[in-house]
């Protein structure tokens, strides 16, 4: 695979300005953007309209969470502004994610829909206290097992968790992990980290990076070493 299919570029910005000055500064070193629920609240559906209009591949990352009717209503709009990716919360259930992944069939048959399982922000600790008891993993590999059963094609993961989710359930399905920070850079908010490189050898299909392409002096340099890393 081109590891520039791997690589997602979050967008993690309030204008559609600041978000067309990164993609035009990253040029032809990403595919895929993710519009995540600062973006969109910021500029709604124009925003997303206006990458696939560009060319760019969209992971709408809103992470749905709902009855499975409203569910399966909203991917079915996601689904009609071209996204290719977006997600929904696999603690809503076999039935919401059920709804979800027909809604996406019926409009858009290639639409991959994945199910988030842990939030990286979250750790044991902060699982406990939410009332979750067995750890992260055991909560991931829970989450994920239900999501593939009711038809979705992937989920999104720490690379932290990625291998044990290979073991578990094979290959044929998508592993989208955010957390991912060069070796070197801050953590920010998030309590589960690890290098581009670590999370495609623990066998992720995809990494989300934000920060440090978005922020930095020269973000195609930035994408470009990270191209490096897991190519």
């Amino acid at each position: 695979m081109d590891p520039r299919q791997r690589l997602i570029v979050a967008l993690d910005v309030s204008t559609a300005a600041a978000a067309r000055k990164i993609v035009a500064a990253v040029g032809d070193s990403a595919f895929t953007y993710k519009v995540g629920m600062q973006l969109y609240t910021a500029e709604g559906p124009s925003i997303v309209h206006e990458l696939v209009g560009s060319g760019r591949r969209v992971f709408l990352d809103l992470k749905y969470h709902d009855i499975p009717n409203t569910a399966g209503a909203a991917v079915r709009e996601a689904a009609q502004l071209g996204v290719s990716m977006l997600t929904v919360h696999a603690s809503g259930g076999g039935k919401m994610l059920r709804a979800a992944v027909e809604a996406a069939q019926a409009t858009k048959p290639d639409l991959l829909v994945l199910a988030v399982t842990v939030l990286t922000s979250l750790d044991d600790v902060e699982l406990g206290k939410i009332g979750l008891r067995g750890g992260v993993l055991d909560q991931v590999l829970r989450l994920a097992a239900l999501a593939l059963s009711n038809g979705c094609k992937g989920v999104v993961a720490s690379a932290l968790e990625a291998a044990a989710l290979r073991e578990e359930f094979g290959h044929d399905f998508a592993i989208v992990t955010p957390g991912v920070r060069p070796a070197g850079s801050g953590h920010d908010d998030q309590a589960r980290v690890v290098t581009p490189a670590e999370a495609i050898a623990a066998g992720a299909s995809h990494i989300v990076v934000g920060r440090p392409i978005t922020e930095a002096s020269d973000p195609a340099a930035e994408a470009r070493a990270i191209l490096g890393q897991i190519g």
